[in-house]
């Protein structure tokens, strides 16, 4: 705002007055919008996602960092003698980068958490991730020769036969790739006490019971055993790998194998829906003709 005012020489002088306005805060709820305003969207803090070949390195290195500790991936990279410590870690990280890329591929691999804290592998009815072609795509052609004679052995001669026999014996001919085969399940220590696991089981079981099909995973943990039991699943039998040492007189790894019968069947276009809990639809890609979509039941 401009003003005139007499300077007492008869003449007139311009004054430029400032006029102040004030303006209103904006509400508490709108300042701690701005305040908390991030670039990883909002969903993947409590919503499953699937996973593509484009971040299989960040889903990989989540499911190394939960399996640091596993009695079968200590197993696995352990059969290299002579290697350290540094060289183990590689080989374990490389091994879970092959799984996941094979899953995106021929499978399905679904995450929840701002940075991948869980991350699922899973084979669905009618998907295999043992074609050349998958091989190929998901980089386990190099896995043979990254391990050692011993190690090469213990993976190929000894744990996957083990693992293809006692599916099908467990499950029978007709169910053995007719079912939910969920080949690993992990959070990362950062992510541990959110129910993101309980979550990315949920997901899947939804489908599972929605087509009346099982539910199929082994287990490494005693206590993962416990926790799995919490959703509908049973164990079946133990199997094992490696020698049993004179100082425990137990073997190397103790593998449990558990079933979830469907608890409701029905047509596969029938979602399962609970009173009182919240849903949330979440896309998943999935196998043609399948289910595009999964309702997540989310109790309190």
């Amino acid at each position: 705002m401009e003003q005139l005012a007499n300077n007492g020489n008869g003449t007139a002088t311009s004054v430029a007055l400032v006029v102040a306005v004030e303006t209103p805060p904006a509400p508490p709820a709108k300042q701690q919008q701005l305040r908390q305003r991030s670039l990883v969207p909002r969903g993947w803090e409590d919503h499953v996602r699937s996973v593509g070949i484009a971040e299989h390195k960040e889903a990989a290195l989540s499911l190394a960092q939960a399996f640091a500790r596993d009695d079968l991936a200590l197993y696995l990279v352990d059969g290299e003698v002579g290697s350290s410590d540094e060289e183990k870690w590689r080989l374990h990280v490389d091994i879970f980068r092959y799984l996941v890329a094979a899953h995106c591929y021929g499978g399905v691999v679904t995450t929840i958490g701002p940075d991948y804290e869980g991350v699922a592998l899973w084979v669905l009815p009618g998907q295999n991730t043992d074609e050349w072609t998958t091989t190929l795509r998901s980089g386990m052609w190099r896995l043979p020769w990254q391990l050692s004679a011993e190690g090469r052995r213990r993976y190929y001669g000894e744990l996957m036969p083990l693992l293809h026999d006692t599916k099908r014996e467990v499950l029978g001919p007709e169910r053995d790739e007719d079912c939910y085969y969920l080949v690993y399940l992990g959070t990362r220590p950062s992510g541990r006490g959110r129910g993101y696991a309980r979550k990315l089981i949920e997901q899947m079981a939804a489908r599972a019971d929605a087509e009346g099909r099982p539910m199929y995973l082994e287990s490494s943990s005693a206590k993962n055993n416990i926790y799995y039991k919490k959703f509908g699943f049973e164990a079946k039998k133990d199997i094992h790998l490696g020698q049993t040492t004179t100082a425990t007189m137990l073997p190397a790894v103790t593998l449990t194998i558990m079933v979830r019968e469907p608890r409701h069947s029905g047509g596969g276009s029938r979602l399962l829906a609970g009173s009182g809990s919240s849903s949330a639809v979440i896309p998943i890609k999935l196998s043609p003709g399948s289910l595009g979509k999964v309702v997540v039941r989310e109790g309190n």
